[in-house]
C-alpha cells in the first residue's frame, strides 16, 4: 500500500460495528416473530463488523466469549466485543498490514503480527505493553507458549524468534531455513518447536538451545514450500501441508515420515493444487485438510486413507475445529462458511453473506460463535451453539 494511500484510508475509514435487530417500526408481535426466525434459521448471521481494508487475521479470545481480535490490511487491528456496537479498541502502531494474531493461552495477552517485521503485545483493553523487535522480514505467524508468556514467531528473512512477552527480552533466534518461515508452533507439552518453510523443509527444534534436532527435506517428503503445520495433541506428530498438494505426518521425535498422501486430484493445467489448511483431530484418529482443489479431506490416520472427500465450489482456505467434537468449521474461496460433520462427511450447514475469499475462522470460547474474515472487509460473526 503507499503511503499516498494510506494517508487517505487514514483520513476516511470509519470503523462501523452494527447488530442485527428487529426494526422498531416493526411493533406487531407476529411479524417480529417471523423476521426474528428468518434471521437465525436461514441468514445465522448475528453479528458483523464493517472496515473499508481486507482482513486477513481473526482470533478469539479463549477466556471471554464474546472478546475478538481481527486485523488486516489497513496496517491496524482492531479488538471488539460481539453484540456490543458501542466497545471497539483500535490496535495502532504497525506501519505495514497485520498478518497474524493470537491470545495467550490464559487470555491475558494478545499478539499481533505484522508484515513490518514487527510483533506488538497488547493487554485485553487494547493498551499496548511492548514492542518485539528483531526480524528484518514480514511476520508470518505468531505463537503463545501453551503454558507462558512466551512468543514465537515465523519471518520472511528465514529464522523464527522466540520472546519472553512480560519484559519483552529475546530468548532465542531459530535459524537454518532458506526460504520464508510460514507456519510454526510450540508442541503441546511445550517442550518443543516445529517450523516449516517455503524451502519445503520441516524443522524440529530445542527452544533452550536454538538446536536443529531434525530436519525433514527430500523423498518421500514435499517437493515444494510448506503452507501448514499442526502439531498432534500428544506432541508425538506433526501434519503438514505443501504447494505441492501433499500431506504428510512426520513423527517430531524421530524425525521420521510415517504418512504420505498426495494430491487427490490436479487443476486443468495437471499441476497439483496447494494444500492450504490441516489439523489434527482432539478427540478422534483423524487429520483433515483442505485445498485450492476445494476438496476436504478427512484422513484416517490409522489406515492411512481417506474417510471422505467433501466438496466445495472453490478452494478451502482456512479451517477451525469446534472445540474437541466431530464438527468442524471450513473457510472457502466463494465466500462461504460451512460446517462439517466430520463421522458422517456431510455438510450440516452453510452461512453466507461474505462476498470475497474467507481468510481466517476462529471459534469462541464457549462455542457458540464461528468469527470469519474475508477479503471483502467484514468480520461476520455466525451462531452454532444448536450444532453441538
Amino acid at each position: 500500500m503507499s503511503k499516498a494511500q494510506h494517508e487517505q484510508e487514514e483520513q476516511g475509514e470509519n470503523f462501523l460495528m452494527r447488530t442485527m435487530m428487529i426494526p422498531s417500526l416493526m411493533r406487531n408481535p407476529m411479524i417480529q416473530f417471523i423476521y426474528s426466525l428468518l434471521i437465525l434459521l436461514f441468514l445465522r448471521l448475528v453479528w458483523k463488523a464493517t472496515f473499508n481494508w481486507e482482513l486477513y487475521a481473526v482470533a478469539c479470545s479463549p477466556t471471554d466469549p464474546v472478546l475478538v481480535a481481527t486485523g488486516g490490511g489497513d496496517d491496524r487491528g482492531f479488538l471488539w466485543k460481539m453484540g456490543h456496537a458501542d466497545w471497539a479498541s483500535e490496535l495502532q502502531g504497525h506501519t505495514d498490514s497485520v498478518s497474524s494474531l493470537a491470545f495467550s493461552n490464559d487470555g491475558q495477552l494478545l499478539a499481533s503480527g505484522g508484515f513490518d517485521g514487527l510483533v506488538k503485545v497488547w493487554d485485553t483493553s487494547g493498551n499496548l505493553k511492548c514492542t518485539l523487535e528483531g526480524p528484518g522480514g514480514g511476520i508470518e505467524w505468531v505463537k503463545w507458549h501453551p503454558k507462558g508468556h512466551l512468543i514465537l514467531a515465523g519471518s520472511e528473512d528465514c529464522t523464527v524468534w522466540m520472546w519472553n512477552a512480560d519484559n519483552g527480552n529475546c530468548l532465542n533466534v531459530f535459524s537454518g531455513h532458506g526460504a520464508s518461515v510460514t507456519c510454526g508452533d510450540f508442541t503441546p507439552d511445550g517442550k518443543t518447536i516445529c517450523t516449516g518453510s517455503e524451502d519445503a523443509t520441516f524443522r524440529v527444534w530445542n527452544p533452550r538451545s536454538g538446536e536443529s534436532i531434525h530436519v525433514v527435506r527430500g523423498h518421500p517428503y514435499h517437493t515444494q514450500g510448506l503452507t501448514c503445520l499442526s502439531i498432534s495433541s500428544d506432541s508425538n506428530f506433526a501434519v503438514t501441508g505443501s504447494k505441492d498438494g501433499s500431506v504428510h505426518i512426520v513423527n517430531i521425535t524421530t524425525g521420521k515420515v510415517v504418512s504420505s498422501w498426495a494430491s487427490q486430484t490436479s487443476s486443468t493445467e495437471g499441476d497439483p493444487e496447494s494444500i492450504e489448511c490441516a489439523s489434527f483431530a482432539t478427540n478422534f484418529p483423524w487429520v483433515v485438510s483442505g485445498g485450492m482443489d476445494g476438496n476436504l479431506t478427512i484422513w484416517d490416520v490409522q489406515n492411512s486413507s481417506p474417510r471422505f472427500i467433501c466438496k466445495h465450489e472453490e478452494g478451502v482456505t482456512c479451517l477451525a475445529w469446534l472445540g474437541a467434537s466431530k464438527l468442524l468449521g471450513t473457510g472457502c474461496c466463494d465466500g462461504k462458511v460451512r460446517l462439517w460433520d466430520c463421522l458422517s462427511g456431510e455438510c450440516v450447514e452453510t452461512f453466507k453473506g461474505h462476498e470475497q475469499p474467507i481468510q481466517s475462522l476462529s471459534v469462541s470460547s464457549n462455542l457458540n460463535f464461528l468469527v470469519s474474515v474475508s477479503m471483502d472487509g467484514t468480520a461476520r460473526v455466525f451462531e452454532i451453539r444448536n450444532f453441538h
